[in-house]
C-alpha cells in the first residue's frame, strides 16, 4: 500500500528526494503521512509528518533542510532532502496514520508502513 522511491548515494552537502505512493490508503477522515530512518544499530525516528490537511512537523535535526510535501490527486508524499550530512544515511520509510489531523512523528502511531528506501551520505 505504500511504495517508497528515489533515495541513492550523495555527497555530503548534496540534495536528494524521495517518494511514496500511498495508493491503498483510503479515509473520509484526515490522516497522516510520514517518514521515519533507521540507520544500522539504531532505534527507528521519525523525521517528517503531514496531514492530509496539509500541517507539517519535523525532527529538530533536520529543520530547515528537509521538506515534505503532498500531492493529493498522485497520492504521493515526498521528501526533498538539502544539504545533506553524514549522519542522514539511514533507510528511508514511509508510514500512513489514520485518523490523523495533528502531524506527528511518532512512530507509535502509525500503522501502514513501506519497505524502505537507503539514502546514503558520503
Amino acid at each position: 500500500q505504500l511504495v517508497e522511491s528515489g533515495g541513492g548515494s550523495v555527497q555530503a552537502g548534496g540534495s536528494l528526494t524521495l517518494s511514496c505512493l500511498h495508493s491503498g490508503i483510503y479515509s473520509n477522515s484526515p490522516f497522516c503521512l510520514g517518514w521515519f530512518r533507521q540507520a544500522p544499530g539504531g532505534e527507528r525516528e521519525g523525521v517528517a509528518a503531514i496531514t492530509t490537511l496539509g500541517r507539517t512537523d519535523y525532527a529538530h535535526s533536520v529543520k530547515g533542510r528537509f521538506t515534505v510535501s503532498l500531492d493529493a490527486a498522485e497520492r504521493t508524499v515526498t521528501l526533498h532532502m538539502n544539504n545533506l550530512e553524514p549522519g542522514d544515511t539511514a533507510m528511508y520509510y514511509c508510514a500512513a496514520a489514520l485518523r490523523c489531523s495533528i502531524p506527528t512523528t511518532a512512530k507509535a502511531r502509525y500503522t501502514y508502513w513501506g519497505q524502505g528506501s537507503q539514502v546514503t551520505v558520503s
